[in-house]
């Protein structure tokens, strides 16, 4: 099938690269001509695992192209997916501007026969109808067809049914629920694809366009039933997704917040998530008690589903806790610094990682940044070392860190040192030299993640999250 991706971000650029290794035609497009060239070049953005060779090998067997030109695109795709970034904005709600100028542009390009218009962004819930508006719009802008103002600024484009009928689509609700550090694993491998829509016709498109994955033909493991496929209506689709994160979000915090007790009580929490999630009910995963969570997702689409319950009138109490509980959780391991440094004006304290998960190289909400910001305004000096951070020479929004080349660097001299990212890398460090090059071998576990028993051998006094 014939597939344009449009914005080339974590989800649509292994959107893009997935459905073409799979044996699709994708065009790419994107409106950063430096970004789309070095795509050209076969070369990615981001750091994802996988997803290089991935693109080299569509590109190379002339399944995958990049462009800044969006009228090729759509005039190419049968199906048009909608991947642009919708941040959160200052209120909490999504920013759906570019989601805006993407549906009108796509109007503004329909060159006739039908077209399935994907909402792969995660977006406002109810707002399948309105990119379909929102198209209609950019038909009628270029048709020079006038529209009729209708309330709260929208419009319905008073097309004749002749040109209506030219440009014949519908608009698919498509949630990702792609893994950063796990997101071509996670397309080959989904747990469901949700399809939203009130076309039978799009919706038996769609599972054709994913029929390869359903089918586990590309799957790790190929003797699992087929994927299951949840087909609903636009709104529920939109609420899978924000639901979704939302759960799995809480559960952290929840997690975090018996972390705490355990603290204070004399348990450790390692055990009692381990106890817990043996029950089928509960499970295991989404139990790591640590800083909390960040990134693009988590916090975005939290925020965001706590202002639509306020846009109708309902106060989603639990979720704002789950909000709250991670706010105090990234200033944890300040106290916990402040408990065995004291004073940490003139310390100097090393963090192992910087990004908000491992295997990807994404700052966004990171809980290393509020740690670098806390710890700076103490007036402790602050270093870091991590393996992607330190190779790129990314610097946004760390000016205020010193960025070392590797482990024994940033060990060189600290006061202590603060796990915040569990990098597999970091399970096989030489601690004894580390613990040497310190001026106190002291090491805060932001996640639970080292062998204390080992971490102890090489002399660090070691300090866990709830344990």
């Amino acid at each position: 099938m014939r597939v344009c991706v449009i914005g080339t971000g974590y989800v649509g650029l292994v959107t893009g690269a997935c459905l073409a290794h799979i044996g699709h035609q994708v065009i790419c497009v994107d409106n950063n001509e430096a970004k789309v060239k070095l795509m050209q070049s076969g070369q990615s953005p981001i750091f994802e695992p996988g997803l290089s060779e991935i693109m080299q090998g569509a590109i190379q067997s002339q399944r995958l192209e990049f462009t800044t030109d969006l009228a090729a695109g759509v005039k190419h795709g049968q199906v048009l997916f909608i991947a642009v970034g919708t941040p959160a904005l200052p209120t909490g709600e999504s920013d759906t501007r570019y989601v805006e100028a993407v549906a009108r542009g796509i109007g503004s390009h329909l060159n006739g026969g039908y077209k399935v218009i994907v909402n792969k962004s995660t977006v406002p819930i109810g707002s399948g109808d309105w990119v379909r508006m929102l198209v209609l719009d950019g038909v009628a802008e270029r048709e020079g067809v006038a529209a009729e103002p209708v309330l709260a600024g929208m419009s319905i484009p008073a097309l004749p049914r002749s040109v209506r009928e030219e440009h014949d689509f519908d608009v698919i609700s498509n949630p990702e629920f792609l893994r950063e550090g796990s997101a071509v694993h996670d397309t080959f491998n989904p747990d469901r694809i949700v399809l939203g829509g009130n076309s039978a016709r799009a919706t038996a498109l769609m599972q054709e366009l994913y029929a390869p994955i359903i089918e586990r033909q590309f799957a790790e493991d190929k003797t699992q039933p087929p994927v299951s496929v949840v087909a609903t209506d636009l709104s529920s689709a939109e609420m899978i997704k924000y639901a979704a994160n939302a759960f799995l979000a809480t559960k952290i915090s929840f997690i975090n917040e018996v972390a705490n007790i355990c603290d204070r009580v004399g348990a450790d929490v390692t055990q009692v998530a381990k106890g817990i999630g043996l029950d089928s009910r509960i499970g295991s995963k989404f139990l790591q008690a640590g800083l909390g969570w960040g990134g693009s997702c988590f916090p975005k689409d939290v925020s965001a589903l706590i202002h639509t319950a306020d846009d109708y009138g309902f106060e989603a109490q639990l979720l704002k806790a789950a909000v709250s509980v991670n706010q105090r959780q990234k200033l944890i391991v300040v106290e916990k610094l402040q408990q065995v440094l004291k004073i940490l004006k003139g310390k100097t304290v090393g963090l192992l990682g910087l990004t908000f998960k491992p295997d990807t190289d994404d700052l966004r909400d990171a809980p290393a940044l509020s740690l670098i910001e806390n710890l700076t305004r103490l007036g402790a000096k602050v270093k870091a070392y991590d393996p992607i951070i330190s190779q790129t020479g990314m610097r946004h929004g760390l000016s205020d860190v010193i960025v070392e080349t590797d482990a024994e660097r940033l060990a060189d001299h600290c006061d202590a040192l603060v796990l915040v990212t569990e990098w597999q890398q970091f399970q096989t460090l030489d601690y004894i030299k580390m613990a040497q090059l310190m001026h106190a071998p002291i090491l805060i576990d932001g996640r639970n993640f080292l062998n204390q028993a080992l971490i102890e051998e090489a002399g660090f006094r070691y300090v866990g999250i709830g344990r």
